[in-house]
């Protein structure tokens, strides 16, 4: 081979981009986040393995290295919805005493937090989740009785009377007109924001 074909081989090779192979845990994270991006496209179908597979140019077999069912793959989106409302709980409670407005803010700060996730609040309502696994809607459900029954506790004791019966009235209240947010939230292709007219609402309930 003369110096000239050495060159352009040189050349060559430099300038064929190398194919990295993704790190452990980068696809399975790609494929959490594109299924939650598909999710927040207004009146999106049902997503089905394929049309993720696709959005993300691998196979299906693909997907199922990293997910043993499409179940698992919601199941990952809840376990991100269930920590970051956890989070935001926690910063409310160690920031305010209980009352009245620590459970507003509690309210608020979820419903902000479905507001800037338009794909999350649609596995909230349960919207993404109709025809899947129905112990997703079981974790769904749980994740609102443990938000209702923290709103009991930051209420508890706000009346004179039957404190007890009283804040688990107004915290069911609060967490029902959460839910209804967040579907109409959904259900208007992500047009009437659950933060609307927000601060006003939580004053006439509380």
């Amino acid at each position: 081979m003369s110096e000239m074909d050495e060159s352009s081989l040189s050349t060559a090779e430099e300038a064929t981009p190398v194919r990295k192979r993704p790190r452990p845990g980068e696809r399975r994270q790609q494929i959490l986040q594109t299924l939650a991006s598909m999710l927040e496209q207004p009146g999106a179908e049902r997503v089905t393995t394929a049309s993720l597979a696709a959005k993300i140019g691998v196979s299906e077999a693909a997907l199922y290295r990293h997910f043993a069912s499409k179940a698992q793959m919601f199941e990952g989106l809840i376990d991100f919805v269930d920590q970051s409302v956890i989070g935001l709980i926690r910063q409310v409670t160690d920031r305010e005493g209980a009352g009245p407005n620590q459970a507003a803010r509690i309210v608020a700060l979820l419903l902000q937090f479905a507001e800037k996730n338009p794909g999350m609040c649609r596995v909230m309502t349960g919207d993404a989740l109709v025809m899947e696994h129905e112990r997703l809607q079981e974790r769904i459900n749980l994740l609102f009785d443990k938000i209702e029954a923290q709103l009991r506790q930051s209420l508890k004791g706000i009346a004179s009377e039957a404190p007890t019966a009283d804040a688990q009235v107004a915290a069911s209240v609060m967490v029902a007109f959460m839910q209804g947010r967040l579907q109409r939230f959904a259900r208007s292709g992500f047009k009437r924001l659950p933060s609307e007219h927000l601060q006003a609402a939580l004053g006439r309930m509380l």
